[in-house]
């Protein structure tokens, strides 16, 4: 004998219910997914109105490690600085230009590079795999770099990878991968599957550049033409270079030794004279240093922003606590 009928939806009925139910419980989660693999954190992903670029005078900004923003550091501002500009995990201004790379959610690991003008303001946005390691705009604003880990997240591991880029603003050219640059090494053309170059410092002609090769399980000064794509091996054990303002001395990390506790030091070497110091600072840094003027170094270290004469003298001072990528547009 048959049930009563009840009144109630018919399986057919409910059948559909479920199906649209899916349907739109589905949208919702895609459309959640792509907004979190947008990387883009509504007003945190801009700067604030009237936080700008202002160069000269000493001005310095830097991540705020506590919002993940670019700071103003200001002592006479609360906190000793002035939070306003976009979110970045890595963060570099010079001249009329800055660059934020922007870590995404999700895996495998992916990125941002968002080039900015003087009013922090994106012009450009690139999408990238990997995860931010270093960042630099030349002098004018012109040249770009930034270095990303494909695999592993240190520089102090045996077994990592880097993918580093060059955009020229000029002509908008983007050089995605550099690794395929032409590469002279003790004299002689030089090719092998394991170089890796990271922490490009560019020269104020926007042509010539410093970065730091890998290959073999050593690590080289080159010196690059962007004209002419080509570099060149200087010398070795150099890391993560960066051109003095007069264009005369290198700042760069220097293996000290093959233990994970501080395998560096940060020297300065002289371009004219092939002769190299270390600063006075005895920690590891692992950074690429920042030529806040011609006598002084900034860079960061233990969640804070330090700085100590290039001459190796002195004590190192700390500039900003919480924070982490100087940069001092001039």
């Amino acid at each position: 004998m048959n049930a009563p009928t009840t009144g109630g939806p018919s399986t057919r009925t409910r059948v559909w219910i479920i199906v649209l139910a899916l349907v739109l419980l589905g949208g919702g989660a895609t459309a959640y997914t792509l907004r979190a693999a947008s990387g883009r954190t509504g007003a945190a992903d801009t700067a604030d109105p009237g936080f700008v670029l202002v160069g000269g005078s000493g001005a310095l900004y830097a991540r705020d490690t506590a919002s993940g923003r670019v700071a103003r550091v200001d002592p006479s501002a609360p906190g000793g600085r002035t939070v306003g500009g976009p979110s970045c995990d890595r963060f570099h201004a010079a001249g009329p230009t800055a660059l934020c790379l922007q870590r995404r959610p999700g895996v495998p690991a992916r990125s941002y590079a968002i080039v900015l003008d003087r009013k922090l303001r994106e012009i450009r946005r690139v999408a990238l795999p990997g995860i931010p390691s270093r960042a630099r705009v030349s002098a004018s604003g012109n040249m770009l770099s930034w270095t990303m880990f494909a695999t592993g997240d240190s520089y102090a591991r045996s077994s990592f990878s880097t993918r580093t880029s060059i955009l020229d603003l000029r002509t908008g050219y983007l050089v995605k991968n550099m690794e395929l640059i032409p590469l002279t090494l003790g004299g002689r053309r030089y090719h092998a599957p394991d170089v890796n170059y990271w922490g490009v410092s560019f020269a104020a002609d926007d042509n010539r550049f410093y970065a730091t090769v890998s290959t073999n399980g050593r690590t080289h000064l080159v010196e690059g033409d962007v004209e002419k794509w080509s570099a060149r091996s200087l010398r070795e054990n150099v890391e993560c270079p960066s051109l003095s303002p007069d264009g005369t001395r290198l700042a760069f990390k220097k293996r000290v030794s093959d233990g994970p506790r501080d395998p560096w030091r940060l020297y300065v070497y002289d371009l004219r004279t092939g002769r190299e110091h270390p600063v006075a600072e005895w920690r590891g840094i692992d950074d690429q240093a920042l030529w806040t003027d011609a006598r002084t170094l900034a860079y960061g270290y233990g969640g804070a922003v330090w700085s100590v004469p290039a001459d190796g003298t002195g004590t190192p001072r700390r500039l900003a606590a919480g924070a982490s990528s100087p940069a001092a547009p001039r």
